[in-house]
């Protein structure tokens, strides 16, 4: 049985997976011969043609919600998990539905727990006011459970869109202008203003 590598950076997301789960369906690489390298994203995919030919399938409903959250999760063997739960959907499509199955118990175990964290995200971030080289900013810190940032940042441009702000997290760096939203690698707490500056 021929290997299968990809490979994919510690916070990737939902479509970076579904990108690699798409040609590994296209070749009918078998759960069991794939191997997840997580933390490197230099070669996306090894071991099967990037143009093999397109799949016909298309996932319930169910699997795609619940994916789209679990694959925030910050454990490593996630997209494993999504993976060979995919596999057995093709041939099963009701399989959502069995709640005591172990794939489904867990993924959906993974997607209730990104959701509380996102809530809790956009429920405690508080804005603190900073003098910039432009004029006044809004400065949040925030360490969330699992790679949520980029999921939670429309609420927040949304919620605040007359202001420029960012907000600050160990993972992801989410930036505001009041025109366009941007991302940078993480912080660390020392870069978030002290504690005494003006909270919004």
């Amino acid at each position: 049985m021929s290997a299968h590598t990809v490979h994919l950076a510690a916070d990737a997301e939902f479509e970076d997976w579904r990108l690699a789960a798409r040609r590994l369906l296209a070749v009918e690489a078998a759960p069991d011969a794939v191997v997840w390298v997580i933390g490197e994203a230099d070669d996306l995919f090894a071991g099967a043609a990037a143009d093999a030919a397109p799949i016909r399938f298309s996932a319930p409903r169910a699997f795609i919600e619940a994916a789209a959250f679990a694959a925030l999760h910050r454990d490593p063997s996630r997209f494993a998990m999504l993976y060979r739960l995919l596999w057995r959907v093709r041939t099963a499509p009701d399989l959502m539905r069995d709640a005591s199955d172990p794939d489904v118990r867990r993924t959906e175990a993974f997607a209730r727990a990104v959701r509380r964290d996102r809530h809790k995200m956009t429920a405690f971030v508080r804005f603190r006011e900073i003098e910039s080289d432009l004029g006044p900013r809004f400065v949040a810190w925030y360490e969330p459970d699992h790679f949520i940032v980029r999921d939670a940042a429309p609420f927040f441009v949304d919620r605040f869109s007359g202001m420029e702000w960012s907000i600050l997290t160990p993972d992801l760096c989410a930036h505001y202008t009041g025109r366009t939203l941007s991302f940078t690698p993480g912080a660390s707490k020392s870069d978030a203003p002290a504690d005494d500056a003006r909270e919004e």
